[in-house]
Parts: structure tokens; C-alpha cells; sequence
């Protein structure tokens, strides 16, 4: 592990699969969606060797900071902005990319640091924002929000089939300021509960919610294909919950498929998942499904 990655306890998930469906080339150009600590780009770079065409984002202002350091001095674009805004930008720009990959939802440090409110393990604040300077957070919603907003949000989001039990209580015992007091009441809907926390559901609701997560994504797909996407290039996402899978291979099957219009050709037919020996290593790998795909020349 590198020293980074020992600090900041984040190993970065499916990492061999990544390097093995982005095959990256000596002088081939990259741009990382979601750069959290540079665990992927800095094995992309040790093949690519050209920093100079290499684009990280990232809309954390933490990871940012830790990018920065990490790349100083070697020429690498890092840029802090939500994954839809930089795409864009960089397509005005007229930015195209022989490599490109995009590892969607929490990074580790997210959910080791209570402050930032995402952990339901840790007592934090309910922030759950991963841009620190916007003005929605978790403890908005869950204080604000009518009671039918809250059940159709954990129910669309979360997938929660007691969606609205959780969202009665939730109004009954307003108001919130904590991760564990949220927790506590979302938990007597789900008595006798299983090792899975019985809030973790409604959790993701929140985050994706906080987030605009799964819009930035469907939006973002044809950018990334269609535009910054170079031809002769690979793109490799990472999901982590089955909403956000079911958009990017939604995507990818709009884009390509055995049609005579296809943009690309996917290399994976079902998504990648990590083997048993990096799930024990990495827990985060449990959830992480992988699919890529190659642009048509």
C-alpha cells in the first residue's frame, strides 16, 4: 500500500481490474471523474507516463488538497467540481481522452471521519455533503422535508420497502443533529434486525439525495462517451448500489449493443466484481460492480 494510501486508510477498490480493462499505454491521456486520494491515477500514471495529459477531479475539497500534494510538480490538471460541471467544462474545452474512469460513491475517508457524517457506525453531525460549500445536508431533509417527500425518497433512493414507517417516525421525532439519534428512530421500524445495520438503507437515500448523485450520473454518461471519450479509448465505471449500475448500463447498452450505430463496444458483458481475497482485504469491494467499455475507431 502506498504511504498515502496508508494514511488515509483508502485502498483503492477492483485496482487490478481497472488497470486490466483501461490497459493503459505509454503516452495515453487519462481523465479520473472522481479522483479521491490517487490510488487509481497514480497506477495509471506508472503506465501512461504523461501527466501533463492527465485530468483528476474531484468535488471534495479534502481530497483536492491530498491530490494536489500528491501529483505536485508533475504537470498533472486537478480541478475541483461535481463530476457533470467538469465534464462539461471539459468538453467546451474541447478535451478528449484515451482513458477515462469514473469509481462512484463514498471514499473510505468519507466514512472514517465522523464529522462528515456519512458513518452510521460513528456519531457525526448529518452532513453527508462531499461538497462542503453547498448549502444542502443531510439534516435539512431529515428536519425539513414533509413526511411523503421523505418516504418517496427513501423508498426511490434507498429501496427501503418500509419506506414510509421510516419516514413517520422520522417526523414524529424531530428534530435531528446526529448521525446516531437518526439511526436509533429510523432502527425501531426494523426490530430484531439483522448484522446490516437497518438504517443503512435509508443512509444511502439521504447521501444520494444530498448528493444529486444518480442525476450527475445519467447526465454525465454521454458526455463522457459520446464527447471526452477519444476514439480507440476505454472507459471503466465503478458502482456501488444497483441504481446506479442499472444507469451506466443503461448507457452503455444505448451506446453500444449490436447495433450498426454503436459508439462502443462493451468489454464487459456482466459486470466485474472483486474476488473473495480483495473483499476480505477491502470491504468496500463487497458492493463494487465494474463495467467497461472500448470506442469504436
Amino acid at each position: 500500500m502506498h504511504q498515502d494510501e496508508q494514511n488515509h486508510l483508502h485502498i483503492p477498490v477492483l485496482l487490478n481490474e481497472v488497470l486490466q480493462y483501461l490497459d493503459p499505454k505509454e503516452g495515453d491521456s487519462y481523465l479520473d471523474l472522481t479522483g479521491g486520494y490517487g490510488g487509481h491515477a497514480a497506477k495509471v500514471l506508472e503506465h501512461t507516463n504523461n501527466p501533463t495529459n492527465t485530468t483528476l477531479i474531484d468535488r471534495d475539497s479534502n481530497a483536492i488538497v491530498e491530490l494536489t500534494k500528491r501529483f505536485e510538480g508533475r504537470g498533472v490538471d486537478i480541478r475541483q467540481a461535481d463530476f457533470l460541471t467538469a465534464s462539461e467544462t471539459l468538453k467546451d474545452e474541447g478535451k478528449r481522452y484515451d482513458l477515462i474512469l469514473a469509481d462512484l460513491g463514498v471514499s473510505s475517508p468519507h466514512l472514517n471521519q465522523a464529522s462528515r457524517g456519512f458513518s452510521i457506525a460513528q456519531d457525526g453531525p448529518l452532513d453527508m455533503r462531499m461538497d462542503q460549500t453547498q448549502s444542502l445536508t443531510a439534516e435539512r431533509i431529515v428536519n425539513t422535508y414533509r413526511e411523503s417527500d421523505l418516504a418517496r425518497l427513501i423508498k426511490k433512493y434507498g429501496e427501503d420497502p418500509k419506506s414510509r414507517q421510516i419516514a413517520s417516525l422520522i417526523v414524529n421525532n424531530r428534530p435531528y443533529k446526529t448521525t446516531q439519534e437518526l439511526a436509533k428512530i429510523v432502527a425501531k421500524a426494523w426490530p430484531g434486525h439483522s448484522k446490516v445495520h437497518p438504517a443503512t438503507r435509508t443512509f444511502q437515500a439521504l447521501r444520494i439525495a444530498v448528493n444529486n448523485e444518480l442525476e450527475l450520473l445519467r447526465k454525465s454518461l454521454p458526455i463522457w462517451i459520446d464527447d471526452l471519450l477519444a476514439p480507440g479509448g476505454r472507459i471503466v465505471v465503478i458502482s456501488f448500489h444497483s441504481l446506479e449500475d442499472r444507469i451506466v448500463k443503461d448507457a452503455f447498452k444505448q451506446a453500444g449493443g449490436d447495433r450498426y450505430d454503436a459508439t462502443i463496444q462493451l468489454l464487459t458483458k456482466k459486470p466485474v466484481v472483486g474476488s473473495d481475497t480483495e473483499i476480505v482485504s477491502n470491504p468496500r469491494a463487497r458492493s463494487a460492480k465494474l463495467r467497461a467499455a472500448f470506442k469504436q475507431k
